[in-house]
């Protein structure tokens, strides 16, 4: 272990991650098919080891964003399909091919590169097509589908395998723009299983839980499968006690020392905390580069000792200062729980993300990026 990771690591478990994943699959029924989405390292839990994790579940689909993610997880001996969904540089069309990658398209341009590598290599390429049904990201619009699905019917070694479209409020049990969306999507599903599409697919963590009606033949899980829910703090908890969907990921470190200050002294940069009185700071080695924001400057707070300790004064990029005034015993060396759970408390990636007014996605992603990750059993 380098001295690195014993100050600060990132703790994730694959046991909980397999488990999600059986749980979910379970809950939407076996005539539908999990997709994992193991984009952006995982949510930061690591991709590689992610992917694996829910294969040892049974998942045989993963979703990532680019083609570096999909040969990454290929090169690592992850089998099934991997769709790469965000698109891709026309030059990268043959990794398609050497990879056994699922593209998802949205131009005739990606279209049309796709078949000659694939009329080159000898073989067909089997894609699917992104819709924008309310999204207003990415795809054609569902007016376009028909003459879409027309051209790539036309290049003799494409085929048209699915057709997938996102939304943009299925957090929310209650969103009608949500069901406006279905109602566009089952029209479009209706008509592609018609042309011999097979797998449509527009269900992601919020629709694989509030609306049975998106399923179709696949749900694309995300932040679900790594124990938050899309909606935030309440809706975890219910999901976790309805679901048995938990967090896999911890973040702990270390006290490097405790001083003991007395009444009107400045903490940190700007001096933006004065303490009150006699005050015992502990200052511990994770700041804003180890993506503890600074907006949690007097604002945040850790647990040392199964009790919480409030951060004082502004979050260095290495550091950061914590009043543990009321906690007995503080040393250095003593273990922090920066997220996760010490004890019967518990600092959640919802309660970070309440904090400073984000969301659990983003917290898990700049912890698990910007730290070591430590993979442990049970």
């Amino acid at each position: 272990m380098t001295i690195e990771t014993a100050l600060r690591k990132i703790v994730v478990r694959p046991a909980i991650l397999e488990r999600n994943f059986k749980n979910l699959q379970k809950f939407v029924g076996a005539g539908t098919v999990v997709m994992a989405m193991v984009k952006g390292d995982a949510y930061g839990h690591g991709m590689v080891e992610a992917a694996q994790a829910f294969a040892r579940g049974g998942c045989t689909v993963f979703g990532v964003v680019d083609t570096v993610e999909a040969v990454t997880l290929r090169e690592n001996g992850v089998a099934g399909k991997i769709f790469v969904t965000m698109g891709f540089d026309p030059e990268e069309s043959g990794q398609f091919v050497k990879y056994d990658l699922t593209p998802v398209i949205y131009s005739l341009q990606a279209a049309q590169a796709l078949n000659d590598v694939a009329k080159q290599a000898g073989t067909t390429i089997k894609v699917h097509v992104k819709v924008d049904t309310g999204m207003t990201r990415l795809g054609i619009m569902p007016g376009e589908l028909p003459a879409f699905l027309e051209k790539i019917e036309s290049l003799k070694n494409l085929r048209a395998a699915g057709i997938m479209s996102h939304f943009p409020e299925s957090d929310n049990p209650r969103s009608e723009g949500t069901k406006k969306a279905i109602a566009v999507f089952s029209s479009l599903n209706e008509q592609s299983l018609k042309s011999g599409q097979t797998v449509n697919h527009i269900a992601n963590s919020g629709a694989a839980l509030h609306f049975p009606e998106a399923r179709f033949g696949m749900v694309r899980a995300g932040i679900a499968l790594y124990g938050y829910h899309p909606a935030g703090r309440e809706a975890t908890k219910v999901m976790a006690a309805t679901h048995s969907l938990l967090p896999a990921m911890e973040f702990k470190t270390v006290v490097l020392q405790v001083k003991e200050v007395e009444k009107g002294v400045g903490v940190s940069y700007g001096h933006t905390f004065v303490t009150g009185g006699r005050t015992r700071l502990a200052t511990i080695p994770v700041g804003y580069e180890n993506g503890f924001s600074r907006s949690l400057s007097n604002r945040g707070r850790v647990l040392i000792h199964r009790q919480y300790a409030p951060i004082r004064g502004r979050i260095c990029m290495n550091m950061c200062m914590v009043d543990v005034t009321g906690i007995a015993g503080v040393k250095a060396g003593d273990e922090v729980v920066v997220m996760g759970r010490q004890g019967q408390k518990e600092i959640s990636a919802d309660n970070i993300a309440d904090t400073v007014n984000t969301i659990s996605y983003e917290i898990l992603c700049m912890l698990g990026k910007n730290n070591k990750k430590e993979y442990r059993l049970g």
